[in-house]
């Protein structure tokens, strides 16, 4: 389901209406904040203020990579959404298919064993009798609490910002600002150099006066990636306009774009629709890595769209990735970065 337009505008009638909504949703949404299981392992919990992207996989993804750098051994901890899988189930990235277990664990399990789960205190258990982690991150969970984590990372868009500032669903806040905020360890600002969001600068200067770290960092294509052809543009993630205008900057010439819901498992009637289009433009068809996860092992048009896709692949690249490190270092526990 697509965000309403008013939650990313200035607060107005509709906001208003169901300010009382909003209300009543923060107060329930404040309750698990500061309780939860606390695991043996450490647990790192990527998260974010709003509904819909911001970065949390790739950035899970990054963190990863730069504790295998220095000899850690970091587990992933998924909900597994959109897939039938409950858990908990350790994802084979060569026989699982983003149905069974959804697409953002298969996009981490191609860095690091990865665990899914419904309940996320049973997938400790499996995680300890797997017995090769050193760092648990877990991607999302910071507003259900099931867990406490011993640092919680949250990742916001620059330029995006928190919209309106309401708390679903007057506006896209997961949780009252003030309580996200006092649970948060620290925050990475996702795209520095783009035009920021008032709300963005708020936010910043509230980590800031309360000591918290912020870490900047910026979304790079994974690799040179030039078409000479035209581009038609598809995806099904939280902003697909960011991804369409990556592309551009990218300098793709992007003649059409299609956009789907988050998450959203193309049809083949969808599959031939896209292929269709493309003969139309003469077009190259282009999709993000999370998109492409959820064509892995289909049949029919949607193994044709999935043969003849092009894949734009992305990054987390940190302005400061000493001080990344730094804060890796003062988890407690058995992460040992070199």
């Amino acid at each position: 389901m697509k965000a309403p337009e008013f939650w990313w505008q200035q607060s107005g009638i509709r906001a208003g209406l169901l300010s009382p909504l909003a209300a009543l949703y923060g107060m329930v949404a404040d309750r698990p904040f500061g309780r939860g299981h606390v695991s043996d392992i450490p647990v790192l919990c990527i998260g974010n203020f709003v509904v819909g992207g911001a970065g949390k996989t790739p950035l899970a993804l990054a963190l990863a990579d730069r504790i295998m750098a220095h000899g850690g051994r970091p587990v992933f901890l998924s909900r597994g959404y959109g897939g039938t899988e409950s858990g908990p189930y350790r994802v084979d990235i060569e026989r699982d298919s983003a149905r069974k277990v959804g697409d953002e664990p298969l996009l981490l399990a191609n860095q690091a064993p990865t665990f899914i789960a419904h309940d996320r205190i049973a997938a400790l258990s499996a995680i300890s009798a797997f017995g090769a982690a050193d760092v648990i991150i877990m991607d999302d969970g910071f507003q259900s609490a099931r867990i406490k984590p011993q640092h919680a990372m949250l990742v916001i868009d620059a330029a995006r910002g928190l919209g309106n500032g309401q708390v679903l669903p007057a506006g896209p806040l997961r949780a009252r600002l003030a309580t996200q905020i006092l649970h948060a360890d620290s925050l990475v600002v996702l795209g520095y150099n783009d035009s920021r969001a008032p709300s963005t600068d708020a936010l910043i200067g509230r980590f800031h006066h309360l000591g918290k770290p912020v870490f900047d960092a910026m979304l790079a294509p994974q690799g040179p990636m030039m078409l000479e052809e035209r581009v038609l543009a598809y995806s099904g993630i939280g902003d697909p306009e960011k991804f369409f205008r990556s592309l551009r900057e990218g300098g793709m010439d992007v003649i059409h774009e299609v956009a789907f819901p988050d998450h959203h498992f193309f049809s083949q009637d969808d599959a031939r629709t896209l292929l269709d289009l493309a003969a139309g433009h003469q077009a190259a068809l282009v999709t993000t890595a999370k998109d492409f996860a959820r064509l892995r092992g289909e049949t029919g048009a949607l193994a044709r769209l999935a043969a003849v896709s092009h894949v734009f692949r992305i990054e987390v690249a940190f302005a400061q990735p000493a001080a990344v490190d730094a804060l890796l270092q003062t988890m407690e526990g058995s992460i040992r970065l070199c």
